[in-house]
């Protein structure tokens, strides 16, 4: 099985929608049977690498609310986050460019895509939790080193465009499902599941794309060969 997820860094509902479809996997006893796919989806395409606001100022600039109402609305997304079992000091974030941080995830999947998976849980991590600016190299390649990639190498990503096209490809991906927010699951190419549903929502459809892959494999029909006709071998 297959699960796609179109998801941002800056994405608060992306973190908790991931860690709920990952217990999901997990409660149900998938996940060696899951592939999981991040796809790159860019928040604030136009926003500037240094930080400017803090997510209650950029909430209540945003949204047309007063810093009361902003800090409010930031607290129960945090909570969301906990109740999770998620470090969630989102109030205290900024927003900035996540272009870079995409390009970054999509060298970490050319090493395999387990591997990359390592490297968006500790960008997720390093964003909620430590609050590091996600536009800034340093910090980047501090992320990615710790989880094992060659520093030169990212610097070298870091510096040119490497794997702009790859980000590119994805967000063009994103219109063609018709996806315009995030985050957004796209099951064996079959199901799509827009926003952070719950755990047992998850577990649901996870379970119904699951039962239909086993029981199109279970299908053969007669085949003939150089060694004559005879039922179809199974994959």
């Amino acid at each position: 099985m297959i699960v796609q997820y179109w998801s941002d860094f800056l994405c608060p509902f992306c973190y908790i929608a991931a860690t709920r479809m990952k217990k999901a996997l997990k409660e149900l006893e998938l996940e060696e049977e899951t592939k999981v796919v991040f796809r790159a989806f860019e928040l604030y395409p136009t926003a500037k690498k240094e930080p400017h606001r803090n997510i209650v100022d950029a909430f209540a600039r945003h949204y047309g609310m007063t810093p009361e109402q902003a800090q409010q609305r930031v607290d129960y997304i945090c909570e969301m986050g906990r109740g999770e079992g998620l470090v969630f000091n989102y109030g205290t974030a900024y927003n900035t460019n996540s272009f870079d941080a995409l390009r970054l995830a999509k060298l970490a999947q050319s090493k395999g895509n387990d591997f990359g998976n390592v490297f968006i849980e500790r960008m997720y991590k390093a964003f909620f939790e430590e609050n590091i600016i996600v536009a800034d190299h340093d910090a980047l390649t501090k992320v990615a080193v710790e989880v094992g990639m060659d520093p030169a190498e990212v610097k070298e990503v870091l510096e040119g465009d490497r794997y702009a096209m790859e980000v590119r490809r994805d967000e063009s991906e994103a219109q063609m499902y018709g996806i315009s927010a995030v985050p957004f699951f796209v099951i064996n190419d079959k199901y799509g599941i827009p926003g952070a549903v719950d755990t047992k929502d998850f577990k649901r459809i996870l379970m119904k794309a699951y039962a239909e892959e086993e029981q199109d494999s279970n299908v053969s029909g007669m085949v003939c060969g150089p060694d004559g006709c005879h039922p179809a071998d199974k994959e």
